[in-house]
């Protein structure tokens, strides 16, 4: 596996890639990321141009193009990655977003919405005063709470990240 790797990957130190793009697929697999989109979006990740076509990324993980597939599917859906294609390119390649986390977690900021909302009809249901009540408004307060202080929070990243945006001379 690690030679198929090794003849893909398009960095000074292929096994320490290789080695990297395993090891973050597993912290993304332990924190609910199926294992495969997890392997995908490390590879991509780890890759110098940010992008890679779903031939590269199979030969890059060595697995099936059905299984790169369904991992890019799962990205795209999730907003990990974005499909686009070099002009005068045949393949589609999948890419990262310019400010890759800042577009994952923005993204979040409406699934904190839908949690909170289904908090908040699962207090209707189960009633307010009921223990299981108690911990769903709890629970509904917590995502409000992420959801409030979300946007100032991007927007102190995008502050102390602009420096770095800046293009090259």
């Amino acid at each position: 596996m690690l030679h198929t790797i090794h003849k893909v990957v398009n960095t000074e130190n292929p096994t320490s890639a290789a080695r990297f793009v395993e090891r973050f697929a597993l912290l993304l697999d332990e924190a609910g990321m199926p294992r495969m989109p997890a392997r995908a979006f490390a590879a991509i990740l780890a890759e110098d141009a940010g992008r890679l076509t779903a031939r590269e990324l199979a030969e890059r993980l060595a697995v099936s193009p059905a299984a790169v597939s369904g991992a890019v599917r799962y990205l795209t859906q999730a907003g990990m990655v974005v499909r686009g294609r070099e002009p005068g390119e045949r393949r589609d390649d999948y890419r990262l977003h310019d400010d890759v986390w800042y577009e994952i977690y923005a993204y979040r900021g409406e699934m904190l919405r839908r949690w909170e909302q289904a908090m908040a009809d699962g207090v209707e249901l189960v009633g307010p005063d009921t223990p299981a009540g108690r911990r769903l408004q709890e629970t509904r307060e917590f995502f409000a709470f992420l959801q409030e202080e979300l946007p100032a929070l991007m927007e102190r990243w995008r502050a102390r990240n602009q420096p770095t945006r800046r293009a090259p001379k």
